[in-house]
This record gives C-alpha cells, structure tokens and sequence, in this order.
C-alpha cells in the first residue's frame, strides 16, 4: 500500500533525502530489493540515521564467536519481550534468511523457550531477557555462567550490545508508530 503510513513523524520524499542517503537507499533496493521503513523514518534526522546505522552494522556482523545468526536471535528475542511490531517483523525475516529450518526460525521469533536451541544458545537468550526486564540484577555469576558455554568475554560484549541495542531500537520503533515492510512478511517463505 503505496499511502500506508510508516512513523508518526515526517518521513522524507527520495528527492528530499541527502546524498548519503540517497546512496544508502539505492543500495539497499540493490541488496533486498525495496528501502527498509526504518532507513525512510531515521533519515528524519539524518546525522543522528547515519550514526545509529554505522554502530548497528558492526553490532550486528558475526564473528567467530558470535555469528549474525546468532545475533538475529537476540534481536527477535529482545523484541519478542518487548512486543516490537517493526523487529519482530523485519529481524524475523532475517533470521529465516539465515536459517536452514525455516519453520523453527519462525519459532524462535515468536518464542525461542519453543525453539530448537542448544544448550549455550538457551543461556544465551535467557540472559538477553534478563537484560530486557531487569538489568538491574544482570551479576558477574551471569557472565560466569555464559562463560562455562564457551562464550569468550569480546563474545559476552557483543550478546550485550546487541540486547542493548535492540532495547534502543524497539522503544524507538514503537515510540514513533514505525510499521514494518510488507516485503518482509514474503521473505524466505
């Protein structure tokens, strides 16, 4: 629906947006075939688009410890406990693209307690909730914990900063009445 609303706020026109901007959305019609809403809705403010967007690519590249699969499950987990439309949507997506089993993909996205996870991916997002509801009793025994599942300390960081960032972007995502993509819902079906 070409007049569907995306945010609560003013989303620039193509012909409004500025060149980095501009470059940023061809490439991702290039990438995914159409322009995440997200990218038309922080492009509001452009400075402030340009440096969520360049933390949150690094956040979100796997690593050796950490893979991007791995980190799509903390962002669908983040957002499954805070009931966020437009990640749950789009990270879901995400996460079947980086699935072989597409069925438990969408599972772990609506429940991961439901999913097919190991051992050291279950603490892994059962830590993510506890940063989501309750920081404040996130305790070095937790991080003890995850570290006798092999997760080094850099790797320890990176399940952080990702719960921490997807708690950022879904309070953002709701609080501007940001709706997700169509597109997503067909992909990897």
């Amino acid at each position: 629906m070409a007049d569907e609303r995306i945010s609560w706020f003013p989303v620039p026109t193509d012909d409004e947006l500025e060149e980095p901007e501009r470059k940023l959305f061809a490439k991702a019609t290039e990438v995914v075939g159409f322009v995440p809403n997200v990218f038309r809705s922080y492009a509001w403010r452009p400075e402030r688009f340009r440096a969520w967007f360049g933390h949150f690519k690094i956040v979100m590249e796997g690593t050796d410890g950490l893979s991007a699969r791995e980190r799509e499950m903390i962002s669908v987990t983040v957002s499954q406990v805070n009931h966020c439309l437009y990640c749950l949507v789009a990270h879901g997506a995400t996460l079947r693209q980086l699935s072989d089993d597409k069925v438990d993909a969408d599972r772990l996205t609506l429940d991961y307690r439901r999913a097919d996870l190991t051992p050291r991916q279950r603490a892994m997002l059962d830590f993510v909730v506890k940063i989501t509801v309750n920081p404040v009793d996130c305790a070095e025994s937790d991080l003890d914990a995850l570290r006798a599942h092999g997760f080094s300390d850099e790797d320890l960081w990176d399940v952080i900063e990702v719960a921490a960032t997807f708690n950022f972007s879904n309070r953002m995502a709701m609080a501007t009445g940001m709706l997700p993509n169509r597109e997503y819902h067909d992909l990897a079906r």
